[in-house]
């Protein structure tokens, strides 16, 4: 097997995305892209945003575009990283079915991030067969592939773990084919951030998120409005920073790291209020977000010119999984007719 490290990550479509994305993932990818050590494949997952949302693939369709351009804006740059869309390459759809053959259902349940997907969208006993099956799907996104390196959360170790199962199995019974990935976790400071109201998810469903398209209004608007420390009321009384969303964010997105340690010493000590940091946090932001939304907003300007990287993308990545495909239908033998 090749030596080339590859990495295949991706977002399903489900909205525009905001800056715990660009923080927790997107950030990340630019500087793996511009590494010059991997070939990248970049996915909307698009079929996998489909298992929950399938009576209205108007939301998949418009977000589509909207994920495009937030790539495109934070610098992921198509003649480095390969951009594609999932639903447009179909050996995935084949590698899953033959993939879903050596997984058994109890597995699937057993599977911890599934069980709290499908705890936290509430499906009850009315879980969607093609959410139910989704770990197998990606286990045909990564390996059509043959990614060496996936990019996760700590949440998502279970999902790459049953790709691994999968490949092990595979390779156990038809050959050594599939390439089993690793996963690549974010460094210290780098997982997901809280939301504006102080949840520990930003998210668009609870609407705690300041989305990497927002302009300098309403991002100032957002930030004022941002839970702080509910015991500081007067700006004499001490305050918290831990729990302080705010000082959360100013140690994730600012630079100026003796100002902010100044800052979080005054507000322990009673006298600076929730107004002056909240004033310094928009400041630290917008400096962070203006270039990101001004480059989204010439992308915007030519979505034909978008779609075209997209078609482009999925072309190229159709002809390396249509390899691993026939690969993978010559070691099982179903290669009847060649």
């Amino acid at each position: 097997m090749s030596d080339k490290k590859i990495i295949l990550t991706g977002d399903r479509p489900t909205g525009k995305l905001h800056i715990g994305h660009y923080v927790g993932s997107l950030k990340n990818r630019v500087k793996l892209q511009n590494s010059g050590e991997f070939e990248t494949f970049i996915m909307i997952a698009d079929m996998q945003a489909l298992t929950d949302n399938a009576r209205d693939p108007e939301k998949i369709r418009h977000s589509l575009l909207q994920v495009a351009l937030d790539y495109l804006a934070v610098g992921i740059d198509p003649a480095k990283s390969n951009i594609l869309v999932q639903s447009q390459i179909p050996a995935l759809t084949e590698l899953t079915e033959f993939y879903l053959n050596l997984v058994t259902v109890s597995r699937l349940e057993r599977n911890p991030t599934v069980k709290t997907e499908i705890k936290q969208k509430k499906f009850g006993q009315s879980v969607p067969a093609g959410f139910f099956t989704y770990p197998v799907s990606q286990a045909a996104d990564i390996t059509a592939f043959k990614a060496t390196t996936v990019p996760v959360g700590e949440d998502q170790e279970p999902m790459l773990e049953q790709t691994r199962e999968i490949v092990r199995s595979f390779n156990n019974i038809y050959g050594d084919i599939l390439v089993e990935p690793e996963g690549y976790f974010p460094e210290e400071g780098q997982g997901r951030i809280p939301g504006l109201d102080g949840n520990a998810k930003m998210s668009k469903s609870l609407d705690n998120a300041i989305y990497l398209s927002d302009d300098a209004d309403t991002i100032q608007k957002k930030v004022m409005s941002m839970y702080t420390d509910p015991t500081h009321i007067h700006v004499e009384d001490p305050g918290h920073i831990e729990g302080n969303t705010v000082f959360t964010y100013l140690d994730i997105f600012g630079e100026d790291t003796d100002k902010i340690a100044d800052l979080k010493a005054q507000y322990q000590h009673g006298g600076l209020g929730d107004v002056k940091i909240k004033r310094y946090l928009n400041d630290v932001l917008q400096a962070t977000l203006k270039p990101i939304r001004e480059r989204r907003e010439t992308f915007e300007k030519d979505p034909a010119g978008v779609y075209q990287i997209l078609k482009d993308g999925s072309a190229q990545a159709n002809v390396v999984a249509n390899q691993t495909l026939t690969e993978v239908r010559n070691a099982i033998g179903v290669n009847y007719f060649d």
